[in-house]
């Protein structure tokens, strides 16, 4: 068991470096946006997921499973990057 958790905790640090990466681009879509109404895409969030889905079906992983990290993860990105934007649109 002792391995097996090690083994997690390995992927762990590879995938929190993986979404802090993933952060710096939200960060630049703020950035790059010109009004806060193209935060949320619902058509990109839906090529996002669907995207996943393929993924996950080739790896074998149950697509279930990946449509839910993915819509939790673009969710909370999207929240992330409107925060952003509206906190570098305050400052100024």
């Amino acid at each position: 068991m002792a391995e097996v958790r090690a083994g997690v905790d390995a992927l762990d640090r590879k995938l929190v470096a993986l979404l802090a990466e993933r952060l710096r681009y939200m960060a630049a879509a703020a950035r790059i946006k010109p009004t806060r109404n193209l935060v949320r895409d619902d058509a990109r969030k839906a090529q996002v997921i669907a995207n996943a889905r393929a993924l996950a079906a080739e790896h074998g992983m149950p697509v279930d499973i990946a449509d839910a990290i993915y819509e939790a993860l673009v969710e909370t990105c999207i929240a992330y990057e409107l925060g952003l934007f509206d906190a570098a649109r305050e400052n100024v």
